[in-house]
């Protein structure tokens, strides 16, 4: 569709609007000013967009399209290397195996996707999934133990490369008996003496401290609780009539229970992938841009579906019950 356009344009061009001229952008280029005005021509031609405007003493000045070509060209030139970083190391053999981890709040479902994009490339490759919590995959990847590894946020470190994938909302979990229930929303308040349901403080100690902070500001105390290390556990203890949870919405519900969202705050699990920024398997960089790009694409294709359906008014769509009205996972962490 664009075959015209050529690295070497990207290239070109992003070298003039940062220069701010063409006779900088030449010498720093090191090809003459005349050919570098052509090229800047034909392809502003081709793509029929204008980048820039030019000045009095042959400075020039970027248009709106231009600001955004110089963000959008680094990108492009930057996985043009990072591809071409990928295909030297398969070729020496760097990558024989690799090691991706998880923790257990973040969406299996993208987890395994992460995995089959690497075999997707690699088919040689072996992928060794490990799970842990936040905290100690941190460790295993700075001490090269763990290539990878998506986690729930907080989490800083000087050598991690930490790209935030998604952000999900908290919602309330509890018994379809409770008398709760029978709302569509809950309020803040509601969550006083029937939140007593937690992830383990020690699974992401950060993060508890946060989530308390985000209770504490909506006038929630939180006294005497059970504690779970997993998702599972959380249900279960919510199923056996310990309390109200906190989970990821879109989590895969036990039939006797069921979700509702919390009126007027903004509660989070945010997911990122985390691996270090100098020792890593160089197909990391170019899975995390896949793997955004497919989700990307998976969102288009489930608002155009939703869209379908209201269209049409579809009786079984408005009878659905409101916890399922979302069906796409989403993911959190406890970051408000």
């Amino acid at each position: 569709m664009y075959e015209w356009a050529e690295l070497r344009h990207f290239r070109y061009l992003l070298a003039i609007l940062e220069k701010q001229g063409f006779r900088a952008a030449a010498e720093e280029l090191r090809t003459a000013q005349p050919n570098l005005s052509v090229q800047a021509r034909q392809f502003q031609e081709n793509a029929s967009v204008r980048l820039f405007r030019k000045m009095k003493g042959g400075r020039i000045r970027p248009t709106d399209t231009g600001i955004a070509f110089k963000v959008l060209a680094r990108i492009l030139l930057e996985t043009r290397d990072e591809v071409l970083d990928a295909l030297i190391a398969i070729e020496r053999g760097d990558i024989r195996s690799v090691r991706f981890g998880c923790t257990p709040l973040v969406d299996q479902g993208v987890f395994r996707t992460f995995c089959d994009l690497h075999k997707e490339i690699l088919p040689s490759c072996p992928v060794r999934p490990t799970h842990g919590d936040t905290a100690q995959l941190a460790d295993e990847v700075l001490s090269g133990k763990v290539d990878a590894a998506f986690v729930t946020l907080p989490l800083q470190h000087p050598n991690l490369r930490i790209e935030e994938l998604r952000r999900d909302r908290l919602v309330v979990c509890l018994r379809r008996d409770h008398p709760l229930a029978a709302k569509a929303s809950l309020q803040p308040l509601d969550l006083q003496g029937n939140l007593t349901v937690l992830y383990h403080p020690q699974r992401h100690p950060d993060a508890h401290e946060r989530l308390l902070e985000l209770l504490a500001d909506a006038g929630v105390q939180i006294e005497e609780y059970s504690c779970a290390s997993h998702p599972s556990e959380m249900q279960t203890l919510v199923k056996g009539g310990h309390g109200f949870a906190l989970i990821r919405e879109g989590t895969t519900l036990d039939e006797e229970l069921t979700t509702r969202p919390i009126v007027g705050v903004d509660w989070t699990v945010d997911t990122a992938l985390i691996y270090h920024k100098t020792c890593h398997p160089k197909t990391v960089p170019i899975l995390i841009k896949r793997l955004l790009k497919q989700r990307s694409q998976e969102g288009k294709e489930t608002a155009q579906s939703k869209a379908s359906v209201f269209v049409r008014g579809s009786t079984a769509a408005r009878k659905r019950p409101p916890e399922s009205e979302k069906d796409g996972p989403l993911q959190m962490t406890l970051i408000g």
